[in-house]
């Protein structure tokens, strides 16, 4: 950064120019008063025939206003202006033109507050994961919940909140502040977090907590920075076990396949099985009202025929016997022969079934086929 601090102190307060006399609002040494005050004196003299005191008082106006413009100065929209009353921090303003007392008794700085920084933790060089000149760092090292070690590395991407804080509340350089401070935090919250859960569906909720504990911590420094974003960009076994670790993730990937399997099939057969099982009830349930009902038939059936054999039985066997010699022959094929029909030489023979069936073809309007009987 331009204006980088180091050592010493003004009013109790860090100086962010390190030692000896701050800079102007303009940057740089302030002007030479004396030398100011003689070219003064001496174009006065030229300007004002005679000189004399009023000339005097003319060239002291002049270098008062002169000196009271050394007050004013710009803050870009980008930038806070953080003003320094001999070399202590007495407020901060906002963008626009300021004015401070007249340099020396008081200087303006004007840091850019708006730029993301970001501050690599577990590799260096800056460049894209994976790419050539990555170059891994011990500090990734930490050790998980469960007691295993794993390799972590990732980005804090940060902005300046409040640039008076961030200039004389914290010793520069800022930048190994923040550090500090995400490693530890991200030491604390691995710690606490089993490898299994930091390899996997873990890292959205580490990179959320980081976030929030380092803005905190640099918050009860007051430190005047603002934490944008963690962003994990590796958590991994050591390289010498990281093949051993696939394996197991493997292995995981496959139970969790095979249990998601087992369960589309459980889903799939029981509620067949149940679908079947409801049928075979409904089934059940029918055929046993069927019976039920058929039973109740015949048992009225039979009380009905009691009753009408009890009234008559002569006529009630005669009929029940009709009946049922009824429903036994009548799929069967006839024929009837009674010796005390006909005379001599006459075939007591009567085809029943062809009758039968001239009857029908007589009420259909339809030629008979068939001969009659004798």
């Amino acid at each position: 950064m331009p204006w980088q601090s180091s050592g010493g102190g003004w009013g109790g307060k860090q100086n962010p120019w390190g030692s000896g006399r701050p800079p102007s609002s303009g940057g740089g040494q302030g002007p030479d008063i004396e030398e100011s005050l003689r070219r003064l004196q001496a174009g006065a003299r030229r300007l004002i025939p005679g000189g004399g005191k009023a000339g005097l008082a003319l060239v002291g106006i002049v270098f008062l206003v002169l000196w009271a413009a050394t007050g004013i100065y710009q803050v870009r929209p980008n930038e806070q202006g953080v003003v320094l009353r001999f070399g202590k921090w007495v407020y901060t303003t906002g963008p626009g033109l300021h004015w401070h007392l007249p340099w020396p008794i008081e200087t303006a700085l004007t840091p850019a507050v708006t730029n993301v920084n970001r501050i690599d933790v577990g590799f260096t060089d800056q460049a894209p994961r994976g790419s050539r000149g990555v170059r891994q760092l011990e500090e990734g090292l930490m050790l998980t919940g469960d007691e295993n070690i794993v390799d972590v590395a990732f980005t804090v991407f940060w902005q300046i909140k409040d640039a008076g804080q961030f200039l004389f509340n914290i010793e520069p350089p800022q930048e190994h502040t923040v550090k500090a401070v995400a490693e530890s935090v991200m030491r604390e919250i691995i710690g606490k977090t089993p490898i299994q859960v930091a390899l996997t569906e873990g890292r959205a909720q580490i990179q959320r907590e980081a976030r929030e504990k380092i803005q905190q911590v640099l918050d009860d420094y007051d430190a005047g920075i603002l934490i944008t974003e963690v962003k994990l960009e590796k958590v991994d076994p050591p390289a010498e076990v990281i093949d051993a670790f696939r394996d197991v993730q493997a292995a995981e990937a496959d139970r969790e396949r095979f249990r998601n399997e087992a369960e589309r099939y459980a889903n799939q057969i029981i509620p067949a099985a149940r679908g079947q099982a409801n049928q075979m009830i409904q089934e059940a349930e029918a055929y046993r009202e069927q019976v039920i009902a058929h039973a109740e038939g015949e048992v009225a059936r039979f009380l009905a025929v009691l009753e009408q054999y009890r009234l008559a039985p002569d006529i009630t066997e005669k009929r029940m016997y009709l009946e049922t010699m009824e429903e036994i022959l009548k799929n069967v094929n006839k024929v009837i022969v009674d010796p005390k029909v006909g005379g001599p030489g006459v075939v007591p023979y009567m085809a029943l079934p062809e009758i039968g069936k001239g009857e029908a073809a007589r009420r259909t309007g339809r030629p008979s086929r068939t001969g009659g009987g004798q």
